[in-house]
């Protein structure tokens, strides 16, 4: 019996040593997944604080809880197991698909490049009453899971890809694993981002020189800071839109976009070898917006003439 019960215990330590390796072996492919995913979760993270800006303080943190819930949401109840799906039985499906999302990214962001074109005004006192206002939140919301939707199909499309190779269990706890790694990382670092103006206020009211001076700059810079970001968002989901669809039609054959702005980014990284990553990166994503502009923009054209019919 003694044996007996050794023998046991020996089995349930293999086990738990297996169980150990695999939580380790997951962890590692969900770390390369992710960083494979690097750019998009960058790019999501400069998206997001769009939407949280001109509301009141005390509204920004909750605003974001509630985006990263629809994305975690987004993530781990529609987007894994239709990956998942597909991958096993319509593995084609999923260009296609990315290309739709990255459409409609290409549509949101020129339909904002418009709305700032036309210089449509509005008055200050209705447009502060509509930003409190519940039904304005509960938009704005609404419309951050959208973009998070897509966005986050990708991340999950590229992790996908990474552990193509990977048992099905395997894939699936990896593709978990990604999925609330990215969306902690991402809406933490946005919550960070919206509340350095109240660290700023904090650190200002201090007695001490050095945290005083920081704060005093954190609390001028910020504004603008967010105004930049609001931009950024904007330009953000036409370049990754227009990337998406850029990338998909190279999946299908059609490289002739593709090879012309790999050319341009490479030339102008050679052009500049002090600071040729960056500049490549620039007029990438620059032909990649140019792109999403052409294919946004018809799609907002058509949008509003067929609003003004009714």
């Amino acid at each position: 019996m003694p044996s007996g019960l050794a023998a046991l215990l020996d089995d349930v330590a293999a086990i738990a040593k297996l169980a150990a390796a695999s939580i380790d072996d997951v962890g590692a492919a969900a770390g390369r997944a992710g960083m494979k995913a690097a750019g998009v979760v960058v790019d999501d993270t400069a998206v997001t604080p769009r939407y949280v800006t001109g509301f009141t303080p005390d509204r920004e943190l909750p605003i974001i809880a509630r985006i990263a819930k629809g994305s975690i949401r987004n993530k781990l109840l529609i987007i894994l197991p239709v990956a998942l799906a597909l991958s096993a039985l319509l593995p084609w499906a999923i260009t296609p698909l990315l290309m739709l999302g990255g459409a409609y990214l290409c549509y949101e962001g020129a339909e904002k490049v418009w709305e700032a074109l036309s210089g449509a005004k509005h008055d200050l006192a209705e447009e502060a009453a509509e930003l409190n206002s519940p039904e304005h939140e509960s938009r704005m919301v609404s419309g951050a899971v959208r973009t998070d939707f897509i966005l986050s199909a990708e991340i999950m499309a590229i992790a996908l890809a990474e552990v193509a190779s990977e048992p099905f269990l395997t894939r699936a706890l990896i593709l978990a694993v990604v999925a609330v790694a990215i969306t902690i990382g991402v809406y933490g670092a946005v919550g960070l981002i919206v509340k350095m103006d109240d660290i700023g206020l904090r650190l200002a009211a201090r007695r001490e020189g050095a945290a005083r001076a920081l704060g005093r700059g954190l609390v001028h810079a910020m504004p603008k800071l967010m105004a930049g970001l609001s931009t950024i968002g904007i330009a953000a989901m036409i370049w990754v839109g227009g990337g998406i669809i850029v990338h998909g039609l190279e999946t299908f054959g059609m490289t002739a976009v593709a090879h012309v702005i790999h050319d341009l980014a490479a030339g102008a990284g050679h052009a500049l070898p002090a600071v040729g990553g960056t500049v490549e990166w620039i007029v990438g994503a620059a032909g990649a917006g140019i792109v999403g502009l052409a294919i946004g923009a018809p799609i907002v054209a058509v949008h509003h003439k067929l609003a003004h019919r009714h």
